[in-house]
Formats: C-alpha cells, sequence, structure tokens
C-alpha cells in the first residue's frame, strides 16, 4: 500500500475527521498508485491518518477510515450493517408504508463516493468515485450478507456519476441476481421505478418528508408540480384530494411515468390530473392558472463554483415568475439542490425573487433532506439540499 505524506501542518482537518484530502496538501508519495487503490495517509511527522481511495485530481484521497485499517470484505460488510442499522433506528427497514429509502449516503455513511437506495427487494449502487467502482464486488458480497433473502437484485449504475474518463468503458449491469421496473410504496403511495434507465438512482428519494409536508396544504386546492420528473409531489397532492393538479416536465419519458404512477394511484389523466411535457419557464411564460400550491423543484443549476452566480439569478428568475402567478394565501415549495448554493444564498436568492415580484411572503418552514441523507457533522458539503415552504400575500 502506498504511503501519502501531507505537508507540515496539513493534517487538521483529517484530524477534525473531514474525509478529503487534497492534492495541494501532499508532500510526496512513496510510490505511484493507480487511481481506485487504496492508499495510507500519514502526517509530516509520519503520524497514520487514515486510509482511502486514491484517485488523480483535486480530491486526491477520499478517507474510508480514520487511523490504522484494513480495508477488507470484513470492512465492507460492517460498514453496510451499520448503515442498515441505523436506518432500522429511524423506521425505514421492514415498513409496512416505505419500502424505498436511502441505504448509503456518501461520506454521510463513512463511505465517500458511494450512494446506494433501496427499491423493496432490489438494491441499487452508484458509485461516485473509481475507487468505489473497483471495490463493487466487497459492497455487494456485503449488501447480500446483511440482507439476506430479503435482497432480490442488486443493480451497479455507476455510468452516469463516474469520471468521464472512466464511465466511457463502464456499462452499468446487475451485479447480484436480475429485476426490472418495480413497484414500491413510499408514505403508502405507490411508485413504478425505472432504476435501469431513470435519472439518479430511479426516484428522487429525499423529497420524502417535503412531498409528506405538501399533502397537509393540498386539500381542496389546485396545484402546480413543476420539475415533475415521475410525480413524486403530484401524487402525494392528489392523494391528499387535491381539486386539480398539474405536472410539468421538459423530459416526455419522465411525464410518461408520471401518466404511470397517477393511474397507479387511482387517479385519471385529463380529469384530476394533467401533464405538460415542457420547458418549465415556457409553461410559466404563457401560463393563465393561479395555483393555491406550487411546487419548484429545478435540477441542480450549478455544480461548481464558477457557476453560482448563474445558478443564483436562475432561482431568482424561476420563483419570481412563481410568485406572480400564485393565489393570494397560496402556498410556495421552492427547492435548490445545488450544494455550491448554500441556504443563506438560496434564501437571498428567494428574498431578490419576492421583492422584484412585490408579494408580501411569509416563511413558513425550512427544509432539508431527510434522515436516510445523514450529513457528517465533520463534512457540511454533504448537506445539499434547501427549501422554503412559503405564505404568499
Amino acid at each position: 500500500m502506498v504511503n501519502i505524506t501531507l505537508k507540515p501542518n496539513r493534517e487538521d482537518a483529517l484530524l477534525r475527521f473531514h474525509p478529503w484530502v487534497f492534492s495541494g496538501a501532499i508532500k510526496e508519495m512513496d510510490g505511484k498508485p493507480k487511481d481506485g487503490e487504496t492508499v495510507q495517509v500519514l502526517s509530516n511527522k509520519g503520524r497514520m491518518l487514515g486510509v482511502g481511495h486514491y484517485q488523480e485530481g483535486s480530491i486526491t484521497v477520499r478517507v474510508l477510515a480514520f487511523g490504522e485499517h484494513t480495508i477488507d470484505q470484513d470492512f465492507w460488510t460492517a460498514k453496510i450493517q451499520n448503515a442498515y442499522d441505523f436506518r432500522s433506528t429511524i423506521g425505514l427497514t421492514d415498513n409496512n408504508e416505505t419500502n424505498c429509502y436511502r441505504l448509503v449516503h456518501a461520506e454521510g455513511d463513512g463511505l465517500p463516493g458511494l450512494v446506494i437506495d433501496v427499491y423493496g427487494d432490489t438494491a441499487v449502487v452508484q458509485a461516485h468515485s473509481i475507487g468505489m467502482y473497483k471495490s463493487k464486488h466487497f459492497i455487494s458480497k456485503a449488501l447480500q450478507d446483511v440482507f439476506g433473502e430479503k435482497l432480490k437484485a442488486i443493480f451497479n449504475k455507476s455510468k452516469e456519476t463516474l469520471p468521464k474518463n472512466y464511465a466511457m468503458n463502464v456499462e452499468n449491469a446487475y451485479l447480484f441476481g436480475q429485476s426490472g421496473i418495480n413497484e414500491v410504496l413510499e408514505n403508502g403511495n405507490k411508485f413504478s421505478i425505472d432504476w435501469e434507465g431513470g435519472q439518479k438512482t430511479g426516484f428522487f428519494l429525499d423529497q420524502r418528508n417535503n412531498r409528506d409536508l405538501l399533502a397537509h396544504y393540498s386539500e381542496g386546492k389546485t396545484v402546480l408540480n413543476s420539475f415533475c420528473y415521475t410525480g413524486g409531489f403530484s401524487i402525494y397532492a392528489l392523494k391528499a384530494g387535491a381539486k386539480r393538479v398539474d405536472s410539468v416536465d421538459v423530459s416526455a419519458k419522465a411525464m410518461e411515468l408520471t401518466k404511470q404512477n397517477v393511474a397507479l394511484n387511482g387517479f385519471k389523466e385529463d380529469e384530476e390530473h394533467f401533464s405538460y411535457s415542457e420547458e418549465v419557464l415556457d409553461f410559466l411564460k404563457k401560463n393563465k392558472n393561479v395555483y393555491d400550491v406550487m411546487v419548484v423543484d429545478p435540477p441542480a443549476f450549478a455544480k461548481s463554483l464558477d457557476k453560482r452566480h448563474n445558478a443564483v439569478q436562475g432561482y431568482k428568475r424561476l420563483n419570481v415568475m412563481a410568485l406572480q402567478q400564485i393565489a393570494k394565501g397560496g402556498i410556495l415549495f421552492t427547492f435548490s439542490c445545488s450544494q455550491v448554493v448554500d441556504r443563506d444564498l438560496f434564501y437571498g436568492a428567494i428574498v431578490a425573487a419576492a421583492i422584484e415580484a412585490g408579494r408580501q411572503v411569509r416563511v413558513l418552514h425550512q427544509l432539508s433532506q431527510p434522515p436516510d441523507h445523514p450529513v457528517s457533522l465533520f463534512h457540511p458539503e454533504g448537506s445539499y439540499l434547501k427549501g422554503l415552504v412559503l405564505q404568499v400575500e
């Protein structure tokens, strides 16, 4: 195992359990590790700081364990078991109303570069680093050991999340078992999940609690769900007794899945629910309806710091249009999942939007990701989902 030694006084972040080693902190290496190899990180004075995956780039080492450790099958099984036990503690395993959840949330579960989502009896694995991808068979074995017969399939969906130079040689495939499009439950609502061809791992599990909150505001209301993807917020609104729900997404495939989920839950297209496959901004520009409840949940507008200013302006522009079209006393759920746009910056963009729209606005709730998407206290970068529930006068 290659030893990587840090420059003087550059070990403080690791001593505070931050799991990233940046390239600028490295003094020397006693070998030439390949991307994805496990390496040891030492302080300038030779103190063992941790063991992690090497990958050439700005974040050079993602630490799997602090101090001296052996990264073997027992390590992986213990990590997956710990993640499973925590989800049991918060009531997500063996739950009759919800059988889909995030099992591993990267740094939040001490496994940087790894995401695992569970859909019924199938686990979907996404590696965001080549080290995690190369560990896929250890991860698969650990999942089978922890879940036993409750797990029927493991699908590796890493092509979309690996660095481009590796993704081009990777194909998504089953590591264990075989499955297809599956039906799951979330808070008693039914959803058809396409983890093989859908976005992310197939569903946006991080909005589960926020969708449930929306239901409390939807009875008898007209609701717009923009950037709806497969209609998560729409189904909750319909089940809560919304008078009418409009769903908008630019993806025709997403809209077909939305329609499928509407039917799956016993509702009728073009009666209680209406689908629009077009750009949200174009829809809002020509929209004549006034909605009681609106959801604005766009994809990440910025994935790097140099795009942050444009992202903030994008959030402002989008929310100005929403605030102009919501009914007096209406409720707006607005979100940002851009990690580089922090909570204060997002809040400021919404304040600017309200000023430009000329509306009086109250903040009812400040929203975030659910507990199965935990954030390490020592890795605040893991907090990415920000939301506000606003009452608009």
